[in-house]
Order: C-alpha cells, then sequence, then structure tokens
C-alpha cells in the first residue's frame, strides 16, 4: 500500500493525501508537479525512473475498512540527499531516454 508521504523530497511542500500536485516514481518518492516539471525533468533522482500522478486514497469507505481514515497517510517527511546541482547533473543523463528504455 502506498505511504502517501506527506511532502515534497525537493523544496518540502506539503502535499495532503488528497493532492493533485504529488508525484511518485515505482519506488514511491514522492515530489511536488513543479519540481517533477522544473528541476527533476521527470527523472527521479534517486532510481532514475519516471513519474506519475500520484493516486488520492478516498476518504469514504465504500467498501468495508478501506479509505483514508483505515489507512491514513503517512506523517514522515522525507527529503532527498541530494543537492539541486547534483539533481539537475542525473537528469541530464536520462532525461532523453524513454522511461521504458531507462
Amino acid at each position: 500500500m502506498l505511504d502517501l508521504r506527506p511532502n515534497c523530497e525537493n523544496c518540502d511542500k506539503d502535499l495532503p493525501p488528497d493532492s493533485s500536485e504529488a508525484f511518485i516514481c515505482t519506488y514511491e518518492c514522492t515530489f511536488c508537479r513543479k519540481c517533477v516539471e522544473l528541476i527533476l525533468e521527470n527523472v527521479c533522482p534517486n532510481c532514475g525512473g519516471n513519474f506519475c500522478p500520484r493516486p488520492i486514497r478516498p476518504v469514504t469507505a465504500r467498501r468495508n475498512d478501506v479509505s483514508l481514515t483505515h489507512q491514513p497517510a503517512s506523517s514522515t517527511r522525507v527529503h532527498t540527499p541530494y543537492t539541486e546541482d547534483e539533481i539537475r547533473q542525473f537528469a541530464a543523463t536520462a532525461k532523453q531516454i524513454q522511461p521504458w528504455e531507462r
């Protein structure tokens, strides 16, 4: 189950569970739309993969015990260990390669 991390790992912007600004890679690294587009250039600085919009967990349990209330979002904030310059250099090595070919 997705962690639904509470922040952008780069700029620390709050990304609540219902945010349409949250993007994740296959390892759930979480970044805001602005960082994904302008800094990361759709290249995860941790794994080199691409990003997709993070799904929004339903607030209402339409099935028994399946909702944000029953599986709350994570409250643990995560921050990238890389500087913006390191991120840009890494993205430059992979951004021209299609995600399915990385």
